[in-house]
């Protein structure tokens, strides 16, 4: 999925209307993805939900991501180790 395709994505999902807020979610989505790649989800693994979960913690002024953002991460990273494997 390309970059504009997961920036409608994490709108719809966030409730998210035209284009005034794009560059402010677009930061968002490349610091949450930023933080799913070093956390070991591969780029595949990154579905639109996971990245709208993180963007909304951000999004609404948390200085951490919620515990669902993180446990829904560390699935996904482990899932991904188990398919390498």
């Amino acid at each position: 999925m390309n970059d504009a395709e997961i920036l409608l994505k994490v709108k719809d999902v966030l409730g998210v209307t035209g284009e005034y807020q794009d560059n402010t979610l677009s930061g968002y989505i490349q610091e949450v993805r930023g933080f799913l790649c070093e956390a070991g989800v591969s780029v595949e693994r990154q579905t639109p939900g996971i990245i709208a979960r993180g963007v909304s913690d951000l999004w609404n002024g948390s200085d951490t991501f919620s515990s669902y953002f993180m446990q829904r991460a560390a699935q996904l990273s482990y899932e991904g180790e188990k398919n390498d494997e």
